[in-house]
């Protein structure tokens, strides 16, 4: 008797991921530390000196965090209802935020309660900053309102009332301490000087803006707003100069790393994209497992943070560099320990002993060598093998068939296995490399159980959907089919003017030669 043959699984090659060196450096983050604010996270903000402590801006509090603690070293909780946008000034001394009941607090990082509240704001307050000047605060609300504030004298100089819905979201110039932008609600972002009484630029975004950034160098602007991140030309009058769609869901949230070279957007899709600023493509992306709200990277690019729309914190760092030291080398075998009995040829009364190989069987495997042929079906519809390794459960169909005992196995099962069994046709039939079985299969489950078509609503749904997969094939082969008709009558007319045209050339050839004769 023969020894038993596994099953020949087909192996399709596949198309390895392509490692680029910012997915080696993206990759090099930690294991992310979670920790659990008291809601949802809106704003995050790493001080601009070292130690590097950020701000998060969570319900009423504003939490102070060490770079690798997972517990404040500092809340400031003197909010009524709640604060937004808690934001550093460029040294690292002063904290500003806004909140629900519309005022704009200031805070000393090293006490607790605030220096100075400015008042003048009629609804919520999303949106705060500091001009790079360090002396006046910008701000944005829900009453369509942008005023700047004098530190000093705890003043308003100015308001702005040129929005026709909620700021939500602004940034501050670095390079001209007049400067500063407001994003809002009504899809345009708007560009102040505090020296003018009016905004001299207005950009339309086209979508409600969610979050606004300006580069180092003052000359480009990023609005994020719907699903879009767009980049505009500042000194050529609001250009834009390109539109990425690379969310699913609306974008809430910008940031640049220290370079200027990488822009990274937040999405409610739970996605972290990280685009380069030369080509604006996507270089790496992170996911993440609920709706993201705020992101901020630490000035030296060594931890991101990201806050959701559950109240967690998700908190990765980079890690260190391994020096890699150089291993002592050790003393290796002389050249004669790896020759020695190579060359030694068995002597007739010698005896070979050969040590026999015990091969492993699968379970589907023992199960056809036993002539089981329900239950090694069974066996690769299993969902590790289902829904993992589907060229598996193929390959069983297959040696079922060619045994002749396909039918036999497909027989005799109930509404729940033939659910399964359809599903599984319907999801793989049109692959390219499982269509020649997969459809010797379902005509097979069609003959049997056409007889119960009726009795489960279940299956006739599952039968429903394998005709609407096989019929969409259909038409797309077809239309393949049309587009190849039309190639090949382009190729047809190419190769017939080319023809033509060498004709011609020589008879033209031909011609000259006669007449100079």
């Amino acid at each position: 008797m023969a020894a038993y043959k596994p099953v020949a699984v087909q192996a399709v090659p596949r198309l390895g991921e392509k490692i680029t060196q910012d997915t080696v450096y993206w990759r090099g983050y930690k294991t992310p530390v979670q920790i659990k604010e008291f809601g949802a996270v809106n704003k995050i903000d790493f001080s601009p000196v070292p130690p590097y402590n950020y701000a998060v801006t969570a319900s009423s509090r504003i939490h102070i965090y060490g770079r690798y603690s997972q517990e404040p070293i500092k809340t400031f909780s003197r909010f009524k209802d709640a604060a937004y946008c808690a934001t550093y000034r460029d040294d690292g001394n002063l904290l500003v935020s806004g909140s629900e009941e519309g005022s704009i607090r200031l805070f000393d990082i090293g006490g607790r309660a605030p220096l100075r509240q400015f008042d003048g704001h009629t609804k919520a307050v999303h949106v705060v900053g500091f001009l790079s000047d360090k002396y006046r605060i910008f701000s944005g609300g829900d009453d369509y309102s942008s005023n700047l504030w004098d530190i000093p004298s705890a003043t308003e100089i100015v308001s702005y009332s040129e929005h026709t819905d909620y700021v939500r979201c602004g940034c501050a110039s670095k390079v001209n301490a007049d400067v500063f932008v407001t994003g809002s609600y009504d899809h345009t972002v708007k560009l102040f000087d505090a020296r003018t009484k009016s905004s001299v630029m207005t950009i339309e975004h086209g979508q409600p803006v969610e979050s606004v950034l300006l580069f180092p160098s003052g000359g480009l602007l990023v609005s994020a707003g719907g699903r879009y991140v767009k980049v505009w030309d500042v000194l050529k009058g609001g250009q834009l100069l390109v539109s990425l769609k690379n969310h699913h869901k609306t974008v809430t949230c910008l940031c640049l790393n220290s370079s200027g070279q990488r822009l990274l957007s937040g999405s409610l899709d739970r996605h972290v994209k990280i685009y380069s600023t030369t080509s604006y493509k996507v270089v790496h992306s992170f996911n993440y497992a609920t709706s993201i709200l705020s992101l901020a990277l630490s000035p030296e690019d060594e931890t991101i943070v990201v806050g959701m729309t559950n109240g967690v914190l998700n908190v990765k760092h980079r890690k260190p560099e391994e020096r890699k030291e150089k291993p002592q080398k050790k003393r290796q075998p002389a050249y004669r320990t790896y020759v020695k009995g190579r060359t030694y040829m068995p002597k007739q009364e010698d005896f070979c002993v050969s040590k026999p190989v015990k091969r492993v069987l699968r379970k589907y495997d023992k199960l056809l060598k036993s002539f089981q042929s329900s239950k090694a079906l069974d066996a690769v519809l299993e969902p590790p093998i289902r829904l993992y390794t589907p060229e598996v459960t193929v390959a069983v169909m297959q040696e079922l068939h060619r045994r002749g005992t396909l039918r036999s196995a497909l027989a005799g099962r109930d509404e729940k296995q033939i659910n399964l069994l359809l599903t599984f046709v319907a999801r793989r039939v049109i692959e390219p490399r499982f269509t020649p079985v997969l459809v010797t299969v379902a005509d097979m489950i069609t003959d049997i159980y056409q007889p119960v078509v009726g009795q489960s609503a279940i299956v006739d749904r599952q039968f429903l959907r394998l005709q609407e997969a096989i019929g969409k094939e259909i038409d797309y082969q077809e239309e393949l089919l049309e587009v190849l008709g039309m190639m090949d009558t382009l190729f047809a007319t190419f190769t017939k003017k080319r023809a033509t045209y060498l004709e011609e050339n020589k008879s033209n050839g031909l011609t000259e030669t006669t007449e100079q004769i």
